[in-house]
């Protein structure tokens, strides 16, 4: 008997130590995961210095006393050139657009150009599809030879802290896709605008969705309208203001995320279910794996959760119907962890995923009291889907200028006036 007990004590010994341990993996995880995710470091902007591919120039200190071409509407040009200047002394000329800017190389009347990264890395995307007349710019940003790059830090606005307690009262979140491949640091297009309306006393969420392409006024600027996604070039404030102007609402705080993100986390949850309304075959994004969606419900993986969320060629509406997907794919996780209880065990691998490619503007308290909730009450959340919706067409642009039209969709007024209805309900 004596034996048996000693057994019995053993075993509740060892579970007790795996609790302990399994305990402290998740503290660790959750405030690595805080830590991490509210960090106040700034955005960076990323530079490259090009020339053509038959230069003789191959060093940044050959280009002493030569012309290098900036771009004018890029608010960080003049700390780029600053820093070029401390490096190598040089003759600077800024540009309009990156039309111009590209043609200065092209015509030879700037020996180098500095282009933000972003452009560099999304010019077949950008360029190749949209118009034909841009040939030109495509060509120099596809061919042109990088012989330096640099990052510039980008002063994050203060944004003051809400003051509502975000378990109880309404609030106004922003996500932000980000389409960087340089992390979530990095400034890059918004490829997804979701704005979250969240009331946690009714455990309801409204998901208004914006499409990429909708033109709007660039927060601060004048002239020429732009492409929502390239608000995100300028950093996540200049997206989250130029929301606020197109909705007439106040932005309580920010998050963004990278597409990685989508992958690891829903692998995490061993898959999500999604509702296609088109058959498709679509090759994972940088994989030979091909993912098949059938029309009606499935269960996908990180891979083809991240395929379907981006896809848009497949549809008539296009950007307009990826982001009701991407709507689609978000609830599917919210839906996911709500019935969390079957992925506890999982919550450090999800935290410590989340943490690397995750970034908010709320507080650590916010985050932290939002988990809490989660995990004592476990609301089953309600979410709503909206879109803001309207007719695409060919029009100039701020980012590419007046002789360089891109496809854009200019939004409709009554979608936006039923988006700020729901918005207010919502909040009430």
């Amino acid at each position: 008997m004596k034996t048996a007990w000693k057994i019995i004590g053993a075993i509740l010994g060892i579970a007790l130590i795996a609790m302990l341990v399994y305990g402290l993996r998740v503290w660790l995880a959750y405030n690595g995961f805080l830590d991490k995710i509210t960090d106040k470091e700034p955005e960076t902007k990323s530079y490259s210095v090009l020339v053509l591919p038959d230069s003789n120039t191959n060093e940044l200190k050959e280009l002493e006393r030569k012309s290098i071409g900036y771009l004018k509407t890029d608010p960080k040009a003049g700390n780029a050139e600053q820093y070029l200047q401390s490096v190598v002394k040089h003759e600077a000329s800024f540009y309009d657009d990156l039309g111009t800017l590209t043609g200065a190389l092209g015509g030879r009347i700037s020996t180098a150009i500095v282009v933000e990264s972003n452009w560099l890395e999304t010019a077949n995307e950008m360029i190749g599809e949209e118009n034909n007349d841009l040939v030109n710019v495509e060509s120099v940003l596809k061919q042109g030879r990088i012989i330096h790059t640099f990052e510039i830090e980008l002063e994050s606005e203060d944004v003051a802290p809400t003051e509502k307690d975000v378990t109880k009262e309404p609030f106004i979140a922003y996500i932000s896709g980000s389409d960087s491949r340089s992390g979530v640091k990095a400034t890059a297009r918004s490829d997804v605008n979701i704005v979250a309306v969240v009331n946690p006393a009714e455990a309801k969420i409204l998901l208004v969705s914006i499409p990429r392409d909708t033109y709007v006024q660039l927060h601060g600027t004048t002239g020429l309208k732009d492409k929502l996604t390239h608000a995100g070039v300028y950093g996540i404030d200049m997206s989250r203001q130029t929301i606020e102007d197109l909705l007439g609402i106040k932005i309580d705080g920010t998050l963004k995320v990278s597409f990685d993100t989508v992958v690891k986390v829903v692998d995490q949850l061993d898959g999500i279910e999604i509702n296609s309304d088109t058959a498709m075959k679509l090759k994972a994004e940088g994989k030979d794996k091909i993912c098949e969606f059938v029309v009606g419900k499935q269960k996908v993986d990180g891979d083809c959760a991240l395929r379907f969320a981006r896809e848009r060629k497949s549809y008539e509406r296009g950007d307009r119907h990826r982001g009701e997907n991407q709507q689609q794919v978000i609830t599917a996780i919210i839906a996911k962890l709500s019935g969390a209880k079957g992925y506890v065990l999982k919550l450090p691998s999800i935290l410590e995923i989340a943490a690397d490619s995750f970034e908010t503007s709320f507080s650590r308290e916010d985050i932290s009291t939002m988990i809490r909730m989660q995990l004592l009450d476990n609301p089953k959340w309600q979410v709503e889907s909206i879109a803001i919706d309207g007719t695409g067409t060919m029009l100039p642009t701020y980012s590419m200028g007046a002789n360089l039209p891109l496809y854009v969709m200019i939004p409709s007024e009554e979608t936006i006036v039923n988006a700020q209805n729901k918005i207010n309900q919502f909040l009430k």
